[in-house]
């Protein structure tokens, strides 16, 4: 076993193997905060999707 050397006092290499030793895993978790889309702003794609004759319903008038 090796002698104890302070974190501090440690080469960055070390400190960096420290760090993503001690770095817990997120199992395919995306840590990134998420909320729902604003429904009052304005939105192009739905406004295009409006417009497309090909998405159009036929009527059975």
């Amino acid at each position: 076993m090796g002698k104890f050397i302070p974190y501090e006092k440690m080469s960055k290499k070390q400190q960096k193997a420290v760090d993503a030793k001690r770095r817990a895993s997120w199992n395919g978790l995306n840590p990134v905060t998420r909320k729902p889309a604003n429904p009052k702003a304005y939105n192009r794609k739905k406004a295009q999707q409006w417009n497309d004759p090909s998405v159009a319903v036929p009527s059975s008038f």
